[in-house]
């Protein structure tokens, strides 16, 4: 994924730090892998775009693990509002445009 810089610097909301991993059971470190997914797909989350610009990340781990991750840049960090598993919808996005870009 080009449209990122490879010493990501990552901002956890203190109050959220604990969040996705008590729901999803998804660690932040986790969360945070997927931005190095060479394959990652980002949009836009229009939806929850109000109040600042968020987007959706959709990627794997080092292990696998597909991961929806909704967050927002603030100033030169990255700020992870939300992590958890791919829905299948999200799944079956992520495998056909990871096939199109093999071919």
């Amino acid at each position: 994924m080009d449209e990122f810089d490879r010493d990501l610097e990552f901002e956890w909301d203190k109050g959220n730090v604990d969040k996705n991993w008590k729901k999803h059971k998804v660690v932040n470190k986790e969360s945070e892998e997927i931005f190095f997914d060479a394959r990652a797909m980002r949009r836009s989350d229009i939806r929850h775009s109000k109040k600042e610009e968020r987007w959706l990340l959709l990627g794997k781990t080092k292990v696998n693990k597909k991961l929806a991750v909704v967050f927002t840049k603030r100033k030169s960090k990255i700020r992870i509002i939300s992590a958890r598993p791919m829905n299948k919808k999200e799944k079956l996005a992520y495998e056909k445009q990871k096939i199109s870009t093999n071919t």
